[in-house]
């Protein structure tokens, strides 16, 4: 009994430590260095064709380069990540705004994994929510499902049904139990803030045109990936 609790206390304490770890936050230029290997070491993956497919009709894209998850039987997780917008039509990006997710599971998991993690925003549904300044849960407030893989996007029901987002990630580390329902996204003003130079709402920033020598690099590997076959 009192091991069951020692678990249960070391799991809340971890829990505590990653949902707090605003105060260590990455800088913005970390976040969109960190997101661009984060594409690279994807874009290698033999699966990674339906990922390139579903960018290319995204509305949007949110990568957190690096997801952390620590649980014993209960479990967290928290990650820091940006969110661009992009106009079908032109191919053109705004943004970025700076997100971070956090969230407490349960259930059968141990252990400590770090996940890079790519959301494809599908619709308009999916990139409203991003662009609101209230925190909002996947899985409850709108909907995700694991992105489909493989290298023809058409051949699978699931992109037929256009879900407002699908999920991509890589792992390092050992986990069981890993699951984005219940995650919950909320804008990252300070870093917002540090990126842009003032205060300024989630709806502006996904408004204005991706630009500058910080974004540029992000935007190019974007591009490049997108232009594969």
């Amino acid at each position: 009994m009192n091991r069951q609790v020692g678990r249960v206390g070391f799991a809340v304490l971890i829990i505590g430590l990653l949902i707090g770890s605003a105060a260590w936050a990455a800088s913005p230029e970390t976040i969109i260095s960190q997101s661009i290997t984060a594409l690279q070491d994807m874009a290698v993956e033999p699966d990674a064709g339906t990922m390139v497919s579903l960018l290319k009709e995204a509305r949007g894209v949110a990568i957190f380069p690096s997801v952390v998850k620590a649980g014993i039987f209960l479990g967290g997780k928290y990650g820091e990540g940006l969110v661009l917008q992009r106009d079908p039509a032109t191919g053109s990006w705004c943004g970025p705004s700076f997100i971070s997710m956090k969230g407490v599971s349960y259930g059968l998991q141990f252990g400590v994994q770090s996940t890079a993690l790519v959301l494809v925003i599908n619709n308009d549904e999916g990139m409203e929510r991003f662009r609101g300044s209230q925190e909002f849960t996947l899985g409850g407030d709108i909907g995700i499902a694991a992105g489909p893989i493989g290298r023809q996007a058409g051949a699978s029901t699931d992109v037929q049904l256009k879900s407002a987002i699908y999920s991509y990630s890589m792992s390092k580390g050992l986990f069981a139990g890993f699951s984005l329902e219940g995650a919950i996204i909320e804008t990252d003003h300070d870093a917002n803030r540090t990126y842009w130079g003032r205060a300024v709402l989630p709806e502006d920033i996904l408004a204005t045109p991706a630009a500058g020598s910080k974004i540029q690099p992000l935007i190019d590997e974007l591009e490049r990936l997108m232009a594969q076959s």
